[in-house]
């Protein structure tokens, strides 16, 4: 009884000893920054000299800032490549899964975008958007269109940063969509194909069901991760585009607190950006309580 004792003592040490190192990171790089950079948004910091506490001028400020309220425009006109991604991304799986010629070789291109440098593939969506010689003008030149400057023209900068956002994630989407359609059941269908369901059918009532847990894993961390898009805005149109038509929110806040030291400014920024997010997830998952179902 007693070595079991010893045991499990020696055991429970080990495992706080494993949990402590995440435990301290999170404190001190996570948690400490936050509250810090919260306290920062009700002072006038410059980044390097001291605080002074000026109470709630910065998000006064803030309410009253256009450039803040084109930022957030940008930001979710990014965001509505996500719903596009998830389609595309869905269409691919479900091409795939039905076993064609080369399904592997097709996993691995389409995911090389996902573990590729996100500031490689800027600088390469930068040359191929490129008005005189990139190659998506080239492509278009063969259909005799003559495109834009993609990223120096206003009405195109947005859509550009977009496609390429979609191209860089849907690899890893169409992976997430095609292990949920691998783990459905044949017998779910085999079920309805004598029930007389068509295919149509088949995916409205089996297959989208199905996999609809992954979907919303994949538009919760599209939405956090599309709010807090900066390295493609800061490569691709390093002055936040035409007239700032592709400056995001977080790049906004990257000018104010390094360009201008406007940091307790930018801190404020960051919390109304943080609480968008916070209150974006909780309305889905509240919306996706309402939806849930069980398996019997």
């Amino acid at each position: 009884m007693k070595s079991k004792s010893n045991l499990y003592r020696k055991e429970k040490y080990y495992g706080f000893l494993f949990i402590l190192a995440p435990v301290l990171g999170l404190i001190l790089f996570t948690l400490y920054p936050v509250l810090y950079s919260f306290y920062g948004s009700f002072t006038d910091w410059d980044g390097l000299g001291q605080m002074s506490f000026i109470g709630l001028d910065n998000y006064i400020d803030i309410f009253q800032d256009e450039q803040f309220y084109k930022a957030m425009y940008n930001t979710l006109f990014l965001m509505l490549g996500i719903p596009i991604g998830l389609i595309l991304a869905l269409l691919l799986a479900l091409g795939l899964n039905r076993g064609i010629f080369g399904t592997t070789t097709f996993r691995v291109i389409y995911y090389i975008p996902v573990i590729s440098s996100l500031a490689a593939i800027s600088i390469l969506w930068q040359w191929a958007y490129n008005g005189d010689y990139g190659l998506v003008n080239q492509f278009l030149d063969l259909f005799g269109i003559e495109g834009p400057n993609w990223l120096a023209n206003k009405n195109t900068v947005k859509p550009a940063i977009m496609i390429m956002a979609i191209w860089k994630g849907l690899g890893y989407s169409m992976l997430l969509y095609l292990a949920a359609l691998q783990s459905v059941s044949r017998s779910y269908y085999e079920a309805a194909e004598i029930d007389g369901a068509n295919a149509l059918q088949s995916f409205w009532n089996i297959t989208w069901p199905m996999v609809k847990p992954v979907t919303f894993f994949i538009v919760v961390t599209s939405i956090i991760g599309g709010s807090q898009i900066f390295t493609e805005i800061n490569i691709m149109t390093s002055t936040g585009g035409p007239e700032y038509s592709s400056a995001s929110v977080v790049f906004y806040v990257w000018q104010k607190a390094f360009g201008n030291l406007q940091m307790g400014y930018a801190s404020a920024m960051a919390v109304v950006l943080g609480l968008f997010i916070f209150i974006v997830t909780l309305i889905q998952f509240k919306m996706n309580e309402k939806s849930s179902y069980d398996v019997d």
